[in-house]
């Protein structure tokens, strides 16, 4: 069977949430709405997901909509949503090409997603799309992750990255992962496996590959994606906090206002 264009699928989407868990303390929660106060509604959330953010600001009042390339996720988000007695408003489709009716005065890229977007042209693409849907002076806020520091090896052999009980059924989902880092392109290469047991038994198994499947940035790349598109006013800041990022930080936010 050929695996779709999107890589958030099958049990990689249903296990989403049960792997990431409680994120209520997650540090980005805070670091976006502090952003939103500063720069304004409405707001667009780029690759939402099952909507760990959207959801949670919707539901303390924030006119936020969302968009997402994976209509498995997007059905999980609507699943929610209405078990929440929400009713969001979400678009299918990548951010190189959306062509949304509304503009935004913030915009948030959450969870790295942008590195996702592997092409350089496409990822100039992808920005340069953000900003056409950004009304004057809105802001964009995206985070970055490294992907691979001098001192690891890099390639990663088979290890467990997951093991959940699943609540419906109560059996066990594990989640095995591998991964590849090429310096020279800076792109991840990743495989998951994950195995669903029931009763001691295996019930069934899936397999992922993404190759790639992640583009890594530097501050300075990121810093000049922003400045290329036109941006001013850019900060980068140290993981989700408003302190100035340092060379080392393994994660940092970038903020840009539209001219």
């Amino acid at each position: 069977m050929t695996e779709p264009d999107y890589e958030y699928h099958g049990m990689m989407a249903q296990t989403w949430d049960l792997f990431r868990g409680d994120t209520s303390n997650w540090e980005d929660r805070n670091f976006y709405l502090e952003i939103i106060r500063e720069s304004g509604q409405p707001v667009l959330d780029v690759g939402c997901g099952t909507g760990r953010l959207l959801l949670d600001y919707l539901s303390q009042g924030v006119d936020v909509g969302g968009v997402d390339l994976s209509p498995d996720m997007l059905n999980l988000c609507r699943q929610k949503a209405g078990a929440m007695r929400l009713m969001p408003t979400l678009f299918e489709g990548n951010m190189e090409t959306m062509s949304l009716p509304r503009h935004y005065r913030t915009i948030i890229v959450p969870s790295s997603s942008f590195q996702l977007v592997l092409d350089s042209l496409r990822a100039q693409q992808a920005i340069l799309n953000l900003y056409a849907h950004l009304l004057p002076s809105g802001i964009l806020v995206m985070p970055f992750m490294l992907l691979w520091k001098r001192s690891d090896p890099l390639e990663s052999p088979w290890h467990l990255t997951g093991e959940r009980t699943r609540p419906d059924d109560g059996a066990t989902i594990r989640r095995w992962s591998k991964s590849r880092f090429d310096p020279e392109t800076q792109l991840e290469h990743t495989e998951d496996r994950y195995e669903v047991i029931l009763d001691g038994v295996t019930i069934s198994n899936e397999y992922h590959v993404r190759s790639p499947s992640t583009r890594e940035y530097t501050q300075p790349q990121a810093q000049d994606l922003y400045i290329k598109t036109g941006f001013v006013d850019i900060c980068i800041y140290k993981g989700f906090t408003r302190q100035p990022a340092s060379a080392e930080d393994e994660i940092f936010s970038v903020t840009g206002k539209r001219s």
